[in-house]
């Protein structure tokens, strides 16, 4: 478990992190987000010991962070940092034995994390000869090739088309399923909604949500209900205590307290068939306007 408790950081007196905590759970994907500014990349480098926090501590299985720690932590920062000149596979054999990899072993990895992420026909490249997009895989590669034991990625799927999110996001997943807490931000909204187990808000350096992914949803669901049925119930216009906010198709979106709801579940199920019934969660766009304003 990786535990950030009460960060806070200020820059020539003007205050960027406010006790800043949550968690990083093994072998979950938490996404972090926030505006630009918010104070995710500033939290994450304190993370990493390449900033230091006014107050507050970082903490691995219950205890202080420290050196040797850090030397097993997977970082890639935002900004691409590898040497554009340098042969792909080199550079990573390089990285693995500067985390105290023997050469063999970092080989090893190297090549397989290439072929993973489906680099292995360019890994004699040089890195400025790749792509954007193979560019971005290569710096995720980076940050993996040592097996590190917490993963901490500065949105990492920037630049990548959605064929390229599938098999980093299948990458990342295997390092979880292994037991490795993941922390990654990006401003991609749907893929952090789709991706992750665990989500933290972040706004004006402060925690504004942090939970699993449904259980804030859930808090944030309000009086909004989702209702399927063929026809999408045209008789809900105009009923009492019922206000629609929304159709497609099939399916109404209405706002009612409870009562009202379930009164409109038994009409639709004696006029028709109900194929869905439930309050309506909202998306992370939705969730992320409302806590952040």
């Amino acid at each position: 478990m990786l535990e950030i408790r009460g960060l806070s950081k200020s820059y020539a007196g003007r205050a960027v992190l406010h006790d800043v905590s949550f968690d990083v759970a093994p072998g979950r994907m938490t996404g972090f987000v926030g505006r630009n500014g918010a104070g995710k990349t500033t939290t994450m480098r304190i993370v990493l010991g390449v900033l230091e926090a006014d107050a507050g501590s970082v903490l691995l299985d219950g205890r202080q962070v420290n050196r040797a720690d850090r030397v097993r932590f997977g970082y890639m920062p935002e900004e691409r940092g590898l040497y554009p000149k340098m042969p792909l596979l080199e550079q990573l054999v390089y990285l693995g034995r500067l985390h105290g990899m023997p050469t063999a072993a970092a080989d090893r990895s190297a090549r397989a994390l290439l072929d993973r992420l489906e680099l292995g026909p360019r890994r004699d490249d040089a890195v400025e000869k790749l792509s954007l997009g193979n560019q971005q895989r290569a710096q995720v590669a980076a940050a993996l090739v040592h097996e590190p034991n917490v993963l901490v990625l500065d949105e990492p799927f920037s630049g990548l088309d959605p064929v390229a999110v599938d098999v980093v996001v299948d990458v990342l997943r295997e390092r979880g399923a292994a037991g490795v807490p993941v922390l990654f931000s990006s401003h991609q909204l749907d893929l952090v909604e789709r991706l992750c187990d665990d989500l933290v808000i972040i706004a004006d350096g402060a925690i504004r949500a942090a939970g699993s992914r449904e259980s804030i949803r859930a808090q944030h669901a309000g009086s909004g209900w989702q209702l399927v049925t063929p026809g999408g119930a045209p008789w809900l216009e105009g009923r009492q205590g019922v206000v629609v906010t929304g159709r497609d198709g099939d399916t109404v979106l209405f706002d009612a307290d409870a009562e009202a709801a379930h009164a409109v579940l038994a009409e639709a199920a004696r006029t028709g068939a109900v194929d869905e019934f439930g309050r309506r969660r909202p998306t992370l766009a939705e969730i992320f306007r409302e806590v952040i304003e």
